[in-house]
């Protein structure tokens, strides 16, 4: 495993300011959302909308990416996504949500998720996760990737891949009429085969108008996630896969979630819609 120092919080830039013109999702200034009371299943027109947000969230993903090496700040990839999203009529749907101060989530080698861009210099053998979501058009696109810094251990090299093809092999899970949890069942069986530990309390959720719609897609095998998959459904698959072990401890910040190891851990994730035959990903480029 690297060698690296453990992360320390640091230094947050003032808020970033989005164009007046661009629509804000309904629980900006507020402490949190209004709950979502409407469908698990959208209509055409609404999943066409999240199509459109999502590929704004991939392609502000994309563009932050293309500035990660060593010596970069996390802030800067947050002004990067910023800006991609404002400059294509997207309010950045982190901003505000619950008090979040940043347009995006930058969760560094031990950060399990919710990492907060900052002054934090990024560092040769980093791994480093964005998650980015778009809101336009009422409706939210919801997208994260781990990237390598540089010249990293082929251990965590491997842990990024393998994560990887674990949201690939959930993906190719989802049909119609099977249950939720076949998704955290493929997930967990196969990050047994490499000894990793998979995060059981962050999950996938429900996406539509609502962030966080209520409905939870756990990653491992849970007997409680017995909802029955259907045409239209709208949700997000996103493991998060660890070096060691699954439980972790959360930052003073009240956001930023740490592996109690420290070791390192990696996430993927793609924002989805249940078809006739599978499951069509909302999230692509």
């Amino acid at each position: 495993m690297s060698g690296q120092s453990l992360l320390v919080p640091g230094k947050l830039s003032p808020t970033r300011s989005v164009p007046g013109n661009i629509r804000r999702p309904e629980y900006v200034g507020k402490p949190a959302p209004t709950p979502y009371t409407g469908p698990e299943v959208q209509t055409p027109e609404t999943i066409e909308a999240m199509r459109r947000a999502g590929r704004i969230a991939a392609r502000a993903m994309e563009e932050a990416a293309k500035l990660i090496a060593p010596g970069v700040t996390t802030d800067e990839l947050d002004k990067v996504a910023h800006e991609y999203m404002c400059d294509h009529g997207a309010y950045p749907s982190t901003l505000g949500y619950r008090g979040f101060p940043k347009s995006l989530c930058t969760s560094v080698n031990e950060v399990i998720c919710h990492g907060i861009p900052d002054s934090t210099v990024l560092r040769d053998g980093d791994i480093v996760n964005l998650d980015v979501t778009a809101y336009i058009g009422g409706v939210h696109g919801d997208n994260n990737a781990t990237y390598l810094v540089g010249d990293v251990d082929e251990e965590s090299r491997l842990l990024v891949e393998r994560t990887r093809e674990a949201l690939n092999r959930a993906i190719k899970a989802v049909k119609p009429g099977r249950q939720i949890n076949i998704i955290g069942r493929v997930i967990e069986s196969y990050a047994k085969r490499f000894g990793y530990g998979v995060v059981r309390d962050f999950t996938g959720h429900g996406i539509n108008s609502s962030f966080h719609s209520g409905l939870i897609i756990p990653h491992y095998d849970s007997p409680h996630a017995t909802t029955v998959m259907q045409p239209g459904m709208t949700f997000t698959i996103e493991p998060m896969l660890t070096l060691g072990t699954h439980e972790y401890d959360m930052w003073d910040d009240g956001w930023t979630v740490v592996t109690k190891d420290r070791k390192r851990t990696a996430q993927f994730e793609h924002t989805l819609v249940v078809t006739d035959t599978g499951a069509d990903i909302l999230t692509l480029p």
